[in-house]
């Protein structure tokens, strides 16, 4: 039976694949960090536990634990920064040494502590040395003539000596292998490292519960609002146009009626003005009803909706999606309208030369990410549009991210759930 091939990787994929790389790896630098602080923080524990032995640090355990929480609240901070999940801190470490000794929390943090003081930094060296390595050999030809020769020639970690510029060659083909490794390592790597944290530093699931029900409150009463502004907009847009435009043509038909039997020929005028008009209402009509819920949706699918966007926009915008199957209509409805949002932001703030629309569903979640070429400095507290695209996401319990440096580029990232 013929097998198929497989299919060659897409330059999207390995430009995703080495941005995903390189994020991995600047979390392992922090990790590494964080590392050495808990590292300091157990030898802190240790000298106290010992001086506790002495009769003499009883007194010094809570600032120990504290200090303890502090190391663990940097890596919470930096677990949060990267990944959906937000760990949350705990209630502070109580002041009295038995409740400081006995908090669960405490037990947990110094847990994770030992755990990555240990295994979190030997992890993150390992990761930070491949690409390390993939500089050093592959600009090998350029330097390595510098080196005496009794270095030289045990290059390219001794499995071979060099004795011209086309070993030297030979070498830097090492760091293509070093490139692959990172590619292939460094994402799993930098998840390995993150696990105990995110295991150990977690708050209790009473605090979880608490924490997620205070965030479905408040995008409940943020999802009603959109609702109440969504449908003051669509009132808007009937009594100012549609229905300004419905009383024209009802005017003008009164008038070609009364003038049909003095002048046919203005009665005839009259009455093409109002066919105008209500050309113009049933246009308009089509408007309003396509803003509340585009037919492409229904007819086609979002990729298919999102290149008419793009074919509609402006500047100059490219669409890769990778969408299989359909997600809720009510998701695929926000996935447009934030794509829509973003893009007329972009066209009329921006100074954009392109926009690259990339969709990707993963698993349950459906990822939008919108980058221009710009000016940046966009700010949802500058009436841009973007507080609604928030809203919008955050409505359907979605994530929003925004990074907009001054002189760009921009790039806005929503994360929707769409179910299994």
């Amino acid at each position: 039976m013929p097998t198929q091939d497989a299919k060659p990787a897409r330059p999207s994929d390995v430009v995703a694949r080495a941005r995903a790389t390189l994020d991995a790896l600047e979390h392992l630098v922090g990790g590494v960090g964080t590392a050495i602080l808990a590292l300091v923080a157990v030898l802190g524990l240790a000298l106290t536990a010992l001086a506790c032995l002495l009769g003499v640090g009883l007194l010094a355990v809570p600032t120990a634990l504290r200090g303890l929480r502090a190391v663990a609240d940097r890596e919470r901070a930096r677990l949060s920064r990267w990944g959906p999940d937000v760990v949350i801190s705990p209630d502070p470490v109580p002041s009295g040494l038995r409740a400081a000794v006995t908090n669960p929390a405490s037990r947990r943090e110094l847990c994770w502590a030992l755990t990555h003081a240990v295994f979190g930094l030997l992890i993150g060296i390992i990761g930070m040395t491949l690409p390390l390595n993939a500089v050093r050999d592959g600009t090998f030809p350029l330097w390595w003539w510098l080196l005496p020769p009794e270095e030289s020639a045990g290059a390219a970690m001794g499995l071979w000596k060099v004795h011209g510029f086309s070993t030297a060659l030979a070498i830097s083909l090492l760091g293509l292998g070093w490139i692959a490794l990172s590619l292939s390592l460094v994402p799993g790597m930098a998840r390995l490292q993150a696990w105990p944290g995110r295991r150990l530093l977690s708050a209790d699931p009473s605090t979880d519960l608490a924490l997620r029900v205070a965030q479905l409150t408040a995008t409940r009463a943020e999802a009603l609002d959109a609702h109440a502004a969504e449908l003051r907009r669509i009132e808007r847009s009937l009594h100012d146009g549609t229905q300004n435009r419905l009383v024209a043509v009802n005017v003008m038909l009164g008038a070609a009626r009364r003038a049909l039997a003095r002048d046919p020929s203005t009665a005839d005028a009259m009455l093409e003005r109002a066919q105008d008009a209500a050309e113009q209402a049933l246009a308009e009509l089509r408007a309003v009803s396509r803003s509340i819920l585009p037919p492409v949706l229904a007819d086609r699918s979002l990729a298919d909706a999102l290149t008419g966007l793009a074919a509609s926009c402006p500047i100059p915008c490219g669409i890769d999606a990778d969408v299989p199957g359909r997600c809720a209509a009510s998701v695929e409805a926000t996935a447009y309208f934030v794509v829509a949002e973003a893009l007329t932001n972009i066209a009329r703030h921006s100074g954009a030369g392109h926009v690259t629309v990339t969709v990707r569903r993963r698993d349950d979640r459906l990822d939008l990410r919108i980058t221009d070429d710009g000016r940046g400095g966009a700010d949802e507290g500058r009436g841009s549009g973007l507080a609604g695209i928030r809203r919008r996401a955050e409505a359907h319990d979605g994530t929003f991210a925004l990074t907009s440096p001054e002189g760009g580029p921009t790039t806005l990232e929503v994360s929707l759930p769409c179910g299994l």
